[in-house]
């Protein structure tokens, strides 16, 4: 199988690639200018939706998957920089959510032969477990704080506000909007000092292809930066990029991981 990569910044993209391409996928990466971190082959500025439809049929290719992050706020600084098809897209949107946005894009490129597929079959290595998922136990509070900030986080997320929540002492501190998780975690240290508790979710009805929630050591620096000692995470739900390294950081940092609800499996 022939499929783009519309690769965002950070590591997910890679992850990806190389599954897929274990499994004898074909894998033809696409960056967006001044976003993507991967090596692309091609690279076009961001919003030209027009162009990337050119590119792919020119190569044959009519499968997408989309991954990596894509910064909500880039979009109030492209307004004029997108081409037309993007306008009609985003005309099309029923709001300016993001979620809205990449749901409208995918809608319009299937009308043309396109076909976005879920990415987390090559992601199953990373993803977070049911439990306790390093070496450090939660305390009985903070694990109260986690259960408590799960089912807020869902209801937020559900609403496609963010996916993330910072509690302390069963009290709500920080709600992850347009500005990202790592913004999110930095405000709530502002706010409430050392002791929050970071919850990362997916949304009830979770489109995979649209987005796929994660965390990664800029992730696990931002909770050590402000003193929090504990991380949940949606199991089943959340992946974990550079599982292997972001856990053992997580031991000698001190920051309890835990997959919830408790029960769950991936």
């Amino acid at each position: 199988m022939k499929v783009c990569l519309v690769a965002g910044s950070g590591s997910l993209p890679s992850v990806f690639k190389k599954s897929a391409e274990k499994l004898g996928e074909e894998v033809f990466v696409v960056g967006v200018k001044g976003i993507t971190d991967i090596e692309a082959q091609a690279y076009l500025p961001l919003g030209k939706v027009g162009s990337l439809v050119k590119l792919l049929e020119k190569r044959g290719i009519n499968k997408i998957v989309l991954l990596g992050k894509f910064e909500h706020k880039l979009l109030f600084s492209h307004l004029l920089t997108l081409d037309g098809l993007a306008l009609k897209i985003l005309s099309k949107a029923k709001d300016r959510r993001a979620q809205s946005i990449i749901k409208a894009l995918i809608e319009e490129l299937e009308t043309i032969g396109f076909e976005f597929i879920d990415p987390t079959p090559y992601l199953q290595d990373i993803i977070a477990g049911s439990g306790l998922l390093n070496a450090v136990e939660p305390s009985q509070e903070a694990l109260e704080d986690g259960l408590f900030g799960y089912g807020i986080a869902k209801e937020i997320a559900s609403l496609d506000v963010g996916q993330t929540v910072v509690v302390k002492q069963r009290t709500v501190v920080s709600v992850e909007a347009m500005e990202g998780t790592q913004e999110a975690i930095l405000r709530a240290g502002k706010i409430a000092g050392k002791g929050c508790r970071v919850i990362k979710v997916a949304r009830k009805t979770q489109d995979f292809r649209i987005d796929v929630p994660t965390v990664g050591l800029q992730t696990l620096e931002a909770l050590r930066s402000i003193k929090a000692d504990a991380l949940f995470l949606e199991a089943g739900k959340v992946y974990v990029v550079d599982k292997e390294k972001f856990l053992k950081l997580a031991d000698r940092y001190k920051i309890s991981v835990v997959g919830l609800p408790l029960e769950a499996n991936p």
